[in-house]
This record gives C-alpha cells, sequence and structure tokens, in this order.
C-alpha cells in the first residue's frame, strides 16, 4: 500500500511538473505570436489553467516530501507530552480542511459539466475540463493528509513530520 500511495504522490508532482512546462509553451506562444504579428486563441486562459493544475497537483508531493510552510512555534515551546495530542489534532484539522476542498471542487466539475459552462475567453474552453485538474489535486491532497493522519495516530512511520522536516536549502 505504501509504494502504490507513493507512486500517487510521484505522479502527481510529475504531472503537475507537465503542465508547469505547458504554462511555459503557453507563455512562449502567446509572446512568439505578438512578436511574430500572429494570434494564437486562449493562450493566456491556457497558461492560467496549467498554472491551477501545477499549483493543485503538486500539493501532496510537496506535502509528502516535508516541503509545505508549517507553524512549529507552538509545538516547540508545549511540554513534549502534549506534541502528539497537538499534533494528531492539526492533522485532523487539516484533513478535515482538504476533505472540504476535494469535495467542492469535485462539485464545481460536476456542475460546470451539467451546466455547461465555457470560458469567457476567446478560447471558449469546457470548464470542467480544466477543473478537473484541481479537483483531482485536492483528491489526492486528501488521501496524503489522510495517509499522515493515520500513519500518526497509528504510531507507524511515514513521510517526514513537522519535528523532522528540514527545510529546503536555497543558495
Amino acid at each position: 500500500m505504501r509504494r502504490a500511495l507513493d507512486a500517487l504522490y510521484a505522479a502527481a508532482g510529475y504531472l503537475a511538473a507537465i503542465f508547469m512546462i505547458g504554462t511555459l509553451a503557453m507563455v512562449l506562444a502567446g509572446v512568439g505570436g505578438r512578436m511574430f504579428n500572429f494570434y494564437l486563441r486562449g493562450t493566456d486562459a491556457y497558461a492560467g489553467y496549467c498554472m491551477a493544475a501545477v499549483c493543485f497537483l503538486a500539493l501532496a508531493h510537496t506535502l509528502k516530501r516535508g516541503e509545505h510552510i508549517r507553524v512549529t512555534l507552538i509545538l516547540k515551546h508545549v511540554p513534549e507530552k502534549a506534541h502528539r495530542p497537538l499534533e494528531i489534532w492539526c492533522f485532523l484539522v487539516a484533513t478535515l480542511i482538504a476533505a472540504a476542498l476535494a469535495y467542492f471542487s469535485v462539485r464545481l466539475v460536476w456542475q460546470s459539466y451539467t451546466f455547461h459552462d465555457i470560458s469567457q475567453g476567446a478560447d471558449a474552453t469546457p470548464l470542467w475540463i480544466p477543473q478537473l485538474t484541481m479537483a483531482a489535486g485536492s483528491i489526492v491532497m486528501l488521501v496524503a493528509f489522510l495517509d499522515d493522519f493515520l500513519c500518526l495516530v497509528l504510531g507507524r512511520p511515514n513521510a517526514p513530520h513537522a519535528a523532522e522536516a528540514q527545510p529546503a536549502h536555497i543558495e
């Protein structure tokens, strides 16, 4: 099960990277179009869709690598006995928030599909298509938080938590 979950998080991260390349391609196509006097419909909108996909699809991968911004100020100042209950409470709240985000993201996709909602730009894209990446990223994020929460409650080793996670070195 652990391998399957890690593969899911990695796949979402790789998919986010592909959409980042898509963002670059759309921006370059728009710039190239202005430089050479031709118009590609929807490049701005598609760059925005790709950027939203990057943001949502990278959430779980970033969490599992310990790169999310975490507020450990309170954990450093509470007694050692309170660390585990406080961390369990935080993961429970985060899991519930992720569940709400996933629910409403999926509901938004369904409503856009049902009402045949299209973008207002020149591309006239059915909005449920780019919204799928938001819903997928939200669902994978929910799975990641649920994974962390259950591992914490059951006392199983998992991805880096607040105490063990080291921030990325930026030089």
